[in-house]
């Protein structure tokens, strides 16, 4: 069983105060080296950012997709006003979703939300 989710940073404060208040998380745990955030509520699973001192220099290989609750662009634009910066837009297999990049530069994409057209149970 996974028990949560680790994602290494150079300044773990500054990456989970941008995900708190993107995903809404509460602070659950922090040390001099690590915070570790989670839903407010019993859900999705925890994440925990641990400061590292080498800086990220390549494409992360696990990345967070977000879901908003309304359309993809109110999401890209409150992320954007959080520190987030716009990576691309992509367009594939008859749906769309944008890459983004949190604070310290880690990749994660916002994908259509239900004002998108987007339904539970669709990718």
């Amino acid at each position: 069983m996974i028990d949560e989710l680790v994602i290494d940073a150079n300044d773990a404060r500054r990456v989970a105060d941008f995900w708190m208040a993107a995903l809404g998380f509460v602070e659950r745990e922090a040390t001099d080296t690590s915070v570790d955030i989670a839903p407010s509520q019993p859900g999705p699973l925890p994440i925990a950012f641990m400061q590292v001192p080498e800086s990220k220099t390549v494409k992360n290989r696990v990345h967070l997709d977000v879901r908003p609750t309304g359309t993809m662009q109110e999401e890209v634009d409150r992320l954007l006003g959080l520190g987030g910066t716009i990576r691309g837009f992509i367009e594939e297999g008859g749906s769309f979703w944008t890459q983004m990049r949190d604070v310290e530069g880690n990749e994660f994409c916002v994908l259509r939300g239900p004002g998108d057209g987007w339904t539970p149970g669709e990718l």
